[in-house]
């Protein structure tokens, strides 16, 4: 039954044995100043059976990172550290990318010595932030200005060199979940009149221009975009989701990234629930390149969405936090492992719930 998930595909430059991928899951687990921890290469080498990796999000700067404990890829030391990760996974036979992530107007102040963060317009998220002191209300972001821009990009540049450097075999662009270049895509945090707001095409821009500019380090094959086109995530949202997700997908496919990754969320999901239109058939449409699709699947629901073409591949989240060898499980017909200690082992630091899952071999002796 899920044979279709066990053909090796092309995503991009990238050759994938099987369509089970490993979605980017935040884990909290570097250390400080985001330099990848020991514990992380363990992790990672651990589910090095997914056709492909996609890290974690990590911060291209630190004005963009706004999560403890998460990783970064601006500085050498976090470079040097990544190789550690890369190489483990690599020395497993597995590949990986690195998803490049700058939060926008969800990164408090408190990680960026009081300043405001910045967004494409003065806007607030709801709800309250994550800190090292535990969780504060959001504050008013301030309007990136025009003059910024090539800074900004800038900081992607080095991110994505620095993953080079590292030896990840590509890089994700994270455009969706309320961060930064979701918050330039939609009009509930996209008020700018001049060239990076109103139309499609002005506030589809920054997604335009960040993708070139990686697709100039990489090559277009090793690159690819996460999305998320389905409602309100943190705040953000649209009023003609339709027509901004279509220009994305146009904009995408005219400059042929490697491979565009969806969030479809379910009733429970991380970022809240949708029961707007899934959009992925108009994306679909118009991207013509491979496109995976993510969020509360379950085996047979992702062998018969690739199955059907829906779905090129699927990458799955959390069943691989508590499923280190899930390709393995997923093809033998196994029983998954549930995760335990939810939602605390996701995030806090130690390797509880993080490097301690059995695979299904290792399981069996025990019990």
């Amino acid at each position: 039954m899920v044979d279709s998930l066990f053909t090796p595909i092309a995503l991009g430059a990238i050759a994938a044995p099987n369509r089970i991928l490993m979605a980017p899951l935040t884990r909290g687990r570097a250390d400080p100043g985001g330099v990848p921890s020991t514990m992380m290469a363990t992790y990672y080498r651990q589910r090095a059976g997914a056709g492909l990796i996609i890290s974690e999000a990590t911060g291209i700067s630190r004005e963009g990172a706004g999560w403890p404990h998460a990783p970064g890829l601006w500085t050498p030391e976090q470079t040097e550290a990544w190789k550690r990760v890369v190489a483990a996974v690599h020395a497993a036979g597995g590949r990986i990318v690195a998803q490049l992530w700058h939060m926008g107007r969800v990164v408090h102040p408190d990680f960026i010595d009081g300043k405001a963060p910045v967004s494409a317009s003065a806007t607030r998220a709801p709800g309250h932030a994550h800190t090292l002191q535990g969780r504060k209300d959001y504050a008013t972001a301030r309007a990136l200005p025009i003059d910024e821009i090539p800074r900004l990009l800038d900081d992607y540049a080095l991110a994505a060199e620095n993953a080079r450097l590292a030896g990840f075999d590509g890089v994700q662009l994270h455009a969706a979940n309320g961060y930064l270049i979701d918050q330039f895509l939609r009009t509930s945090s996209n008020l700018r009149e001049d060239a990076y707001g109103g139309t499609v095409e002005n506030r589809a821009r920054l997604l335009r221009e960040v993708t070139e500019r990686l697709v100039s380090i990489w090559g277009a094959g090793r690159v690819s975009v996460r999305l998320s086109p389905n409602g309100d995530t943190q705040g953000v949202d649209d009023s003609a989701p339709a027509a901004i997700f279509g220009e994305a997908a146009r904009v995408l496919q005219a400059i042929g990234v490697g491979f565009v990754e969806l969030r479809q969320p379910g009733p429970h999901g991380t970022f809240g629930a949708t029961t707007v239109p899934q959009q992925d058939a108009l994306i679909r449409a118009i991207y013509t390149g491979p496109l995976v699709l993510n969020s509360d699947y379950t085996p047979a629901g992702a062998a018969a969405d690739v199955a059907s073409g829906r779905a090129d591949a699927i990458s799955f989240g959390r069943p691989f936090i508590s499923n280190p060898d899930l390709v393995e499980r997923i093809r033998t017909g196994a029983a998954l492992a549930p995760n335990v200690d939810v939602p605390n082992s996701w995030y806090f630091p130690g390797e509880k719930g993080y490097i301690d899952y059995p695979t299904l071999a290792e399981a069996v002796p025990a019990a």
